[in-house]
């Protein structure tokens, strides 16, 4: 069997950067069963509800949905089942410590496979405000319409 390169990916979260401000990011691997693989390789997943958990000295994501396989059987999976996330030690530890500060979220970025291993990339975030949310599509309204003048000054 040839095995595969490259970068796929399958979900984004789009509203985290939306919603956090984002402040570190890691790459980490998850613990699958068979079906939620293909599941994902059929492209099939969402990132919007899900969020990593420290328990004990492990991480693990919760909310994340994989819908069930189609073609599955009785040995199908669980949809919104809590998953297992691996990373290097020196990397647990840092998010680990992150993580017990005041304010501080694991967030899942996106999920793609990257040579045939699924991925997750996590990022360390504090929540924002109302007015920042509210300043942050001020300012990129403000880039845009710059930008559209520019190019119209251009083309006279």
């Amino acid at each position: 069997m040839v095995k595969q390169t490259g970068h796929k990916p399958i979900a984004q979260n789009r509203k985290a950067r939306h919603d956090y401000h984002i402040d570190d990011v890691v790459e980490a691997g998850l613990v699958l069963t068979g079906t939620e693989v293909k599941s994902l390789r059929l492209g099939r997943a969402s990132l919007v509800d899900a969020f990593a958990a420290v328990r004990g000295r492990e991480l693990w994501l919760q909310g994340m949905h994989i819908p069930e396989y189609t073609h599955g059987t009785w040995t199908n999976h669980e949809p919104r089942r809590t998953r297992k996330l691996l990373l290097h030690k020196d990397e647990l530890e840092k998010l680990i410590k992150a993580v017990e500060q005041q304010g501080v979220s694991l967030i899942p970025l996106s999920l793609y496979f990257k040579d045939g291993y699924a991925k997750v990339e996590l990022a360390t975030g504090r929540g924002k405000k109302d007015y920042d949310k509210r300043h942050a599509l001020a300012e990129r309204q403000a880039s845009r319409e710059a930008q559209r003048a520019l190019s119209d000054r251009t083309r006279r």
